[in-house]
């Protein structure tokens, strides 16, 4: 019985050859598009999920009040670590971990390493990361140690073992010599905690900087606690605020701040923190959603058109259930034939979307900016995930079919008595085909959304020059002042420039006071940029009421402040003017606001332009801005490599362009966006071609009507109006639907970024003119074949 099943449904593949190709087609392309979906979202949700402890390992993060603002950032004060492991029982280990920007020496190499942590010696037992070589708990014990991962010390000294090795630590004026205590494996790479070369949080605590250890307003590491077995989180994070005034609440009261800390899971530190300060990388929960719907929406799209397709042939197979009735065939046994048949089909499709899957995923992995996964066969979890799932694909798609046909009764079907057109089977064939034309148009619409967003994000003013901007990186090295002079004489350059950030990167934050509308020395955290005299030049920053920093004035040096209009706006004042000449406090020094910025936007449009404090500060100046003529730049690039390899012949030449190094920062979005389009285009694809084999069908259904329709007149337009009609009607009804649904889903993306495109009612005509376009284009060449059809060969069999 089952080899005249798999018979039958071979044969009946073979025969209507349009029909299978399609449902194959449709189902393996969507396969593939659902399985690739499948591996991001199942890679995104596993980041920490390695660690044996994590559901006991919660992140700490410090949300700082001010009589004026409040920001929650993902960075905490070194004493918070210890001392609530000292305070709570509950708390049975911590670690702290700090980005260190590092630059190596091993012999003639110089290399600045971009993956440098400092880590508390309890980081091998509080996350797993294995050591290949070395003690895990005592590698990170003493100051200067250091631990390497198998990459670092490939770099470092190649296939020599790097154990009790030195290496070199060039840090300002002060050159370490640490030691390799340690041999762990890399880093996974779903961990959002990464580095290659691990120092001993003990050298900077109790060697560079002695008085972080007690600095409670000093924030910068991340703080990780690991709590005992049973212990309550929440009931922890409540005990909190009394821990805070105890060890600080006078401290809090004089600088009129306020701190709040709380506990995230380290599950949930990947996908969650992507808006908080200094939250390192983060990635995306809104976007896991959405490819997990659009998978969820382009597996619906192919099980649609497989249910369309197969109720819709129930006639071509009505006489074929009959006779099988006939001689006895039970309505069971119909069924199990029928869904066999759709198994068949998913399995095929299966076979397909494995091929087709292993050729796209190296490009699937560069779309997506990371090793999603090597090979598909290296995931044997993913591979029985979609056989699984084509399994129950073919299983739910054909369940409904089956049962249609193995309903139908022998005497009426033998006489012709079935149409395949009734009341139902139509209405729920134009359901499948709305909900099809409903999801494309919403694909569509999402898809001109999502390009807006970052269109508008490239072509925004800044409000500072990002091109031609070469950005070096300094080192705090002291001869940057020689470099820079040096450089600014060179043919090709405009001018330089030094200062401790430059937009889209790193920069510090500084408790000040700045005397506010009031008159009153005003508390605030705010942003910190220490530049040079020609900061401001280089990168054509405008000036909304005051000055700039001028070499013309010997007390711009130490005494004086320039501030942005956003943090004019905190303090108070209802024009720029108004703060000219206010008193400032920050970090020992006092002074006067000489000068407002326009606002710029040194961080992402995602964010809202912060208040933002400018100084002169030589000790803190750490790149090297050059605005290049433009030109020969390869030129340019070598004539300033050759001056910074004169004047500091110890340390690399790393350098980047500004315009570059901001775009990163929408990286991430863009990615986004090329990774929806290209799931878009495949639901879009699938929904044609099931309206494709529809509309084949229905000229075939309706051959004799429209020859019929040919002899009494009627002309091709008006066939091909005929058949096109009930298409464009239920695209109507999906432009109907879809619309606000989409406008509401799109407008709660829109929602992170804090400088947004409108939402267009363009962008809604455009989609549904688009998705007519799509099916006109579609449903055209089988209407218009059927409209030139001689009606004499149409009616000839009549």
């Amino acid at each position: 019985m089952i080899r005249n099943y798999l018979k039958t449904a071979l044969r009946n593949l073979r025969k209507h050859r349009i029909f299978s190709f399609i449902n194959i087609t449709g189902l393996s392309v969507g396969m593939t598009a659902c399985f690739l979906i499948f591996l991001y979202v199942s890679f995104e949700l596993s980041y920490d999920s390695f660690h044996t402890k994590a559901d006991r390992i919660y992140r700490l993060t410090t949300t700082v009040s001010t009589p004026t603002e409040t920001f929650e950032g993902a960075i905490t004060n070194y004493p918070n670590g210890p001392n609530i492991k000292h305070d709570f029982p509950e708390v049975a280990s911590f670690v702290r971990v700090a980005d260190v920007n590092l630059l190596v020496k091993q012999g003639d190499l110089k290399i600045n390493e971009p993956h440098g942590l400092a880590v508390d010696s309890s980081f091998f037992q509080v996350f797993d990361f294995g050591l290949v070589q070395g003690d895990p708990r005592t590698a990170l014990i003493d100051p200067f140690s250091v631990v390497l991962s198998e990459r670092a010390a490939k770099k470092y000294f190649g296939t020599e073992d790097p154990m009790g090795r030195e290496l070199t630590l060039p840090t300002g004026d002060t050159v370490l010599t640490v030691r390799i205590t340690g041999l762990m494996h890399d880093m996974p790479a779903n961990s959002q905690i990464k580095g290659d070369l691990l120092i001993s949080m003990s050298t900077l605590t109790e060697v560079l900087e002695k008085e972080s250890a007690e600095n409670w307003t000093n924030h910068y590491p991340s703080t990780y606690l690991l709590l005992n077995p049973g212990a309550d989180p929440r009931a922890l994070e409540a005990k909190l605020p009394d821990y805070l005034e105890r060890h600080i609440g006078s401290l809090m009261k004089e600088l009129q701040m306020h701190y709040t800390l709380r506990l995230y899971p380290l599950k949930e530190v990947y996908l969650h923190f992507g808006n908080y300060r200094y939250a390192g990388q983060t990635g995306n929960v809104v976007h896991v959603y959405i490819f997990g719907a659009v998978a969820l929406l382009i597996l619906l799209t192919a099980c649609f058109n497989f249910v369309n397709l197969s109720t819709a042939r129930a006639v071509e197979r009505a006489r074929e259930v009959g006779i099988r009735k006939v001689v006895g065939a039970a309505r069971g046994q119909l069924t199990r034939q029928f869904i066999g048949e759709s198994l068949l089909v998913s399995l095929i499709a299966v076979v397909l979307a494995i091929v087709f899957s292993s050729l796209l995923l190296p490009l699937f992995n560069q779309l997506a900016g990371k090793v999603i996964s090597d090979s598909l066969f290296s995931n044997p979890g993913a591979l029985l995930a979609l056989c699984s799932g084509a399994l129950g694909v073919g299983l739910l798609a054909g369940i409904y079919p089956a049962w249609v046909l193995s309903s139908f009764k022998p005497v009426k079907v033998l006489k012709g008595g079935v149409t395949g057109s009734g009341p139902a089977k139509t209405w729920l064939r134009k359901g499948l085909v709305a909900g099809q034309f409903t999801l494309s148009l919403a694909l569509i619409a999402a898809t001109l959304t999502v390009y807006k967003q970052m269109d508008y994000m490239r072509s925004q003013q800044l409000g500072f020059r990002k091109d031609q901007v070469l950005v070096i990186n300094g080192y705090e090295d002291r001869a940057q002042e020689i470099v820079k002079e040096a450089i600014t004489n060179l043919p090709g350059v405009r001018s330089a420039s030094l200062s401790s950030s430059v937009p889209g990167g790193d920069h510090t934050s500084a408790y000040s006071e700045i005397e506010n509308v009031e008159g009153a020395l005003q508390q605030s955290n705010v942003d910190l940029y220490f530049v040079d005299f020609d900061y401001f030049d280089l990168y054509n920053l405008e000036m909304a009421a005051g000055r700039s920093f001028s070499r013309e004035f010997g007390t711009d040096a130490t005494q004086a402040m320039v501030l942005n209009e956003a943090a004019v706006a905190m303090l108070g004042y209802s024009s720029p003017q108004q703060a000219i000449g206010r008193r400032f406090k920050q970090w020992g020094h006092e002074g006067r606001i000489i000068g407002v910025v326009k606002d710029f936007h040194y961080h992402s449009l995602q964010t809202k332009i912060q208040p933002l404090s400018m100084r002169i500060d030589p000790s803190g100046f750490q790149y090297i801005s050059v605005n290049l003529a433009g030109g020969d730049i390869r030129t340019s690039l070598n004539a300033i490599k050759k001056v910074w390899e004169a004047q500091v012949p110890d340390k690399p030449f790393t350098y980047e362009f500004l315009d570059d190094s901001f775009d990163n920062q929408y990286r991430g979005e863009q990615r986004f966006g090329s990774l929806f389009f290209y799931f878009s285009v495949l639901a879009i694809f699938i929904s044609c071609l099931g309206m494709l084999g529809l509309v084949a069908y229905s000229t075939v259904q309706r051959t004799k009507e429209i020859g019929v329709r040919k002899v009494l007149g009627a002309s091709a337009t008006s066939v091909v109006a005929l058949i096109s009609r009930d298409f464009l009607k239920l695209a109507g009804i999906a432009a109907v639907i879809a619309v606000p649904l989409v406008w509401y889903i799109m407008d709660r993306w829109l929602t992170n970024f804090a400088y947004r495109t409108p939402l267009s009612w363009w962008i809604f005509a455009l989609s549904a003119a688009l998705m007519l376009m799509i099916t006109l284009a579609t449903i055209g060449f089988h209407a218009v074949k059927a409209a030139l059809m001689n009606p004499v060969d149409t009616l000839r069999n009549e």
